[in-house]
C-alpha cells in the first residue's frame, strides 16, 4: 500500500530531502508545497493525505493557526509539525491540538524519514530528548540579536499594547519605547509593529 504524504515547507532542500529519502522503497508518494495556502488547496484537490507534514514558520502558518486548518482539512488523517525555531511549549501545543507529532530539524534525516513513517501509520510521536527539554537551546536563532529589554517590548507588541502601555509596564519613557519599537522594526524586518508581533509569533519567540 502506497502512503500519500503532503510535506508543506518553503525551504526546497528540506521538502527534497525528506521527499528523496520517503521515495526510495517505492512505498511512499509524496507530494510537495511551499506555502500554507497551497497546502490546503493541494488537501482540498488531493487530499485527504496519509499524513501532512506542516513547517512552523512557513508563509500562511500564522503559529498555529496553520496547523488547525490543516487538521480540520485533512478529514481526520494524521497531520504533523516540523520546525527549525519552535520551543518545546509549541510542540505540546500542537500535541493537545491534535497534531500528531512534532519533528525538530535537527534530527537526523533517518530518524526524520522512520519518525514520518511512524506518523503516516497514526502513532504519536515527539523526540523524547526534545520534549524532556534536554535539547533546549539557551535561546532561539531569532533571540540571539535581541537584548532583553528588546525581547520584554516586543512581548508588549504581542499583547497588542500601546508604547504608553508597554512604558507604564516597564517603568520606562514612552520615547524610549518609541525607539526600541524602531529598533526591533529594523533587526526583525518588520514594515511596522503588528508585522513585528507577528514574525515573533511566527518563530515561536514566547
Amino acid at each position: 500500500m502506497t502512503l500519500n504524504i503532503l510535506i508543506a515547507d518553503d525551504h526546497d532542500m528540506v521538502r527534497e530531502s525528506i521527499a528523496m529519502f520517503l521515495d526510495t522503497d517505492g512505498t511512499t508518494n509524496t507530494v510537495a508545497a511551499g506555502q500554507l495556502k497551497e497546502a490546503l488547496e493541494l488537501i482540498d484537490k488531493d487530499g485527504p493525505f496519509d499524513l501532512v507534514l506542516l513547517d512552523y514558520t512557513m508563509p500562511g502558518m500564522k503559529g498555529l493557526e496553520g496547523l488547525k486548518a490543516a487538521i480540520s482539512a485533512n478529514g481526520g488523517k494524521p497531520v504533523g509539525l516540523i520546525s527549525g525555531t519552535a520551543t518545546r511549549l509549541i510542540a505540546e501545543q500542537a500535541l493537545e491540538m491534535g497534531a500528531i507529532g512534532f519533528l525538530p530539524k535537527t534530527l537526523p534525516v533517518k530518524s526524520l524519514v522512520n519518525a514520518v513513517r511512524f506518523m503516516a501509520a497514526g502513532e504519536t510521536y515527539a523526540p523524547l530528548s526534545f520534549m524532556s527539554g534536554k535539547d533546549d537551546p539557551e535561546e532561539t536563532d531569532f533571540e540571539k540579536d535581541l537584548s532583553d529589554r528588546e525581547k520584554q517590548v516586543l512581548r508588549g507588541l504581542m499583547e497588542a499594547k500601546s508604547n504608553k502601555e508597554i512604558a507604564r509596564d516597564l517603568e520606562l519613557q514612552e520615547v524610549t519605547i518609541k525607539l526600541h519599537v524602531k529598533t526591533l522594526c529594523r533587526k526583525l524586518d518588520a514594515k511596522n509593529r503588528t508585522d513585528a508581533a507577528m514574525i515573533a509569533r511566527d518563530a515561536g519567540f514566547m
